[in-house]
This record gives structure tokens, sequence and C-alpha cells, in this order.
């Protein structure tokens, strides 16, 4: 991707439209940065979870302090980050009249920023799990898994897994591919056709359950995730809605949207919630979706701010990266370094706060200086070895 974008993201948000006054674009850019701090923010919690699941065992039933059951929601920060890839992804094609075009460039552009930092962390991952530490109890991956992995199958395919992060990958992998078909929906249907069809099909399967709970495994969740990333697509009009919609106090409407499922969480527990991810899922999607579109709105004030800052700035810009390696690395505080300095428990928990949090943040910048950022700079590998040209003949001497 070209390096004149300074706000191209894990999800190639595009640059605002140019306005008549120079302060109106640069609110606009602000607007897409917090975009990214909000992806950033996702990234680190996903990151607290697997530190707090590797930590206390039990899953999905609460082993460690009450006061870090807030930690256990990790599927919930993945959901989030669906969302923002649908509204994303959709805010050129919005600004266009939801044309996208041209479907043969968007997967090629989509291929040439997602897959070599994949691939990238695969072969990380496979390094660790054979050489360090296992990846999961299902067994240590083997040439299925390469294979599976390797061509972002996952979600189809059951392969021992070299790094249990990478499911929603194969997700993502999915709907990038119907997203042109969601696109032309929108377009030729409208948001409401698109968003009430999908979201019924999948709300139908889940009641066609046995007692109307869908037991999920660990394939083959892209249909019941896919309300998840049309909610996202569709929420994107808001870029170009009337002005009157765009002032509408989205921050606060996300806020009333959220309390009764966060309230349902609370009540019910963790083991309740994690069994019926599947309509918690559809069920907190309206909240994530409106809390987006306040943020691209330029809203609310105090959050702009915070993600305006240079530190979150700076994660939103590594996130992918984060995702993608941060797992292997904390796996190895918890189980190779950390027995040998503290106890199982609390003061592991506080160890690898301590340890691997720092880690697995230093170890993804520098990750994703060497395998994300060229990609995200250069849209070719013509571009990509011009831009090393000129770096090497400017260097001095």
């Amino acid at each position: 991707m070209k390096s004149s974008n300074p706000v191209s993201s894990d999800l190639d948000l595009p640059l605002p439209v140019r306005q008549e006054s120079g302060t109106g674009e640069a609110h606009g850019r602000n607007q897409l940065l917090g975009l990214d701090g909000l992806r950033g923010l996702a990234a680190l919690y996903v990151l607290l979870f697997h530190c707090w699941l590797l930590t206390f065992p039990g899953f999905p039933r609460n082993s460690g302090p009450a006061w870090l059951g807030w930690l256990m929601y990790g599927r919930l920060a993945v959901v989030f980050f669906l969302v923002l890839s649908g509204f994303s992804l959709a805010i050129s094609p919005a600004r266009n009249g939801w044309q996208l075009g041209g479907v043969a460039r968007f997967l090629r552009r989509r291929a040439w920023r997602i897959l070599p930092p994949y691939w990238a962390a695969l072969a990380f991952s496979l390094a660790v799990a054979w050489l360090v530490v296992p990846a999961s109890h299902f067994g240590p991956p083997n040439g299925t898994s390469i294979l599976v992995y390797g061509l972002v199958v996952q979600d189809m395919f059951t392969a021992p897994t070299p790094n249990g992060a990478f499911w929603s990958i194969g997700v993502e992998a999915e709907l990038y591919l119907v997203f042109p078909i969601l696109l032309l929906i929108r377009r030729r249907l409208g948001a409401v056709v698109l968003i009430a069809g999908v979201t019924l099909l999948v709300g139908a399967r889940g009641l066609s359950a046995p007692n109307a709970s869908p037991v999920e495994d660990l394939n083959w969740l892209t249909p019941n995730l896919a309300p998840v990333f049309v909610a996202g697509l569709v929420g994107a009009g808001v870029i170009v809605a009337p002005e009157k919609v765009r002032r509408l106090p989205w921050h606060w409407l996300a806020a009333l949207a959220a309390i009764p499922v966060l309230s349902l969480v609370v009540v019910k527990g963790s083991v309740w919630t994690v069994h019926h991810y599947f309509w918690v899922d559809l069920a907190v999607v309206p909240a994530m979706t409106m809390l987006i579109a306040a943020v691209a709105t330029g809203r609310p004030a105090f959050l702009m701010r915070l993600l305006a800052t240079r530190p979150m700035r700076s994660l939103g810009n590594f996130s992918y990266s984060l995702y993608l390696i941060h797992l292997p690395i904390v796996m190895i505080v918890i189980r190779k370094i950390g027995p040998h300095y503290v106890s199982p428990g609390l003061p592991t928990f506080w160890f690898t706060l301590v340890v691997g949090v720092p880690a697995s943040v230093l170890g993804a910048w520098l990750f994703a200086e060497v395998f994300e950022m060229p990609f995200k700079r250069n849209r070719s590998w013509k571009s990509m070895l011009s831009a090393g040209r000129s770096r090497w003949t400017s260097r001095p001497g």
C-alpha cells in the first residue's frame, strides 16, 4: 500500500474525503485514526484475556479472583474486530455509491495486506509449538496443520492448531470472499434487506438447534458470525449519512444498547455466557456498531482524545501483528519461564502482566516492522523494491 497514506490500517482504512477546510480534513483523519485505536484496544484485551486464560484453569468457570472476571470474554473482542472489519472495509464503497471498484482488485489487496504477516506468524507459531511449548492440548501441529492453516481454511477443516488465535483469521478470510456479494445486496436491495436477511437466516439456524442453543465447535463459525460482519458493513453508511444522522448521540445509544447485554452477562455468569455466545454475539452487535459509528463521527470527545494519543495510534498501527503473535509469547512466559520464579495462580498472572505483556507488545512491534509495515506502505513487490532501493541509496556514505 502506498506509503503516502498515513492512516492505512490493518483493514486498509481509506483517507477521508478531502474537504475545503484543512481543519475538517484533519478532523476526519483523526476519526479514522480513532478506529485504528479501537482496534488496538481490542487486540490488547485479547492479549490480557489469554494471560488470564493460561493462568487460571477451568474456563469457562472463573477459577481466579472475581475482580478479574471481566477478562474472560475474549470472544467478544473478536466479535468487535469483525464488526470493525466490516465497517472499515465498507467506508470506501459507501463513499462511492456502494461500488467495490473491482472484485479481483479487492481480493488481491486483501491478500497482499493480510497474508504475508499471517504466514510469517504461522512460521513463528509452528517453531514455538515444535521447539519450545505445545500450542494446545489437541497435540502438536503436523503436516495437516501446515496445509490447513497455510491455506487459511481452518474454519472449514480441523487440524492441530499452531496458534489458538488463528481461528478468527479463517473466519475473516471467508467473509472477505463474500464481501463483494454483500455489497451488491446492499447496493441493489438496501441496508434493511441485507442486515435482516442475514440475521434472520442465522437466527433461524440457531432456533432450530436443540434447546435453541447451538453448540459451537472449532470450525464453521463463519455462518454464525456473518451478521456481525454485516452489521459493521451497514454501519459504515453513517459516513455518508445526512448531517442530522451523523449528529445523533451514537455513543449514548451504544451505551443504552449495551446495558441489557452486560447486565445479562453479569447475572448469568461466565459459564452461561460462553455456552450462549451464539446469541450473545448477536445481542451485543448493535452496541458495538453504534460505538464505532460514534468514533467515526468524532465522539465522544474524551474517547477521541485518548485514541488520538501517540501510544494508542502506535498500538493500533501494529495491532494485527499483536493479535497474530502474542499467544506463543504469552505461553512461553507462563509455561516455560514463570514456573521458575513464581507460584501458580495470581502470582503467575502478575508475572505475566509484568513480563509477558511488554514482551508481546515489543515483539509485535518488531515483527510488524519486518513483516507487516512494508506491505502496508507499498501495494506491490515493485513498489516495495523501489522503496527499498530509495532508502538504501539515500543512506549517507
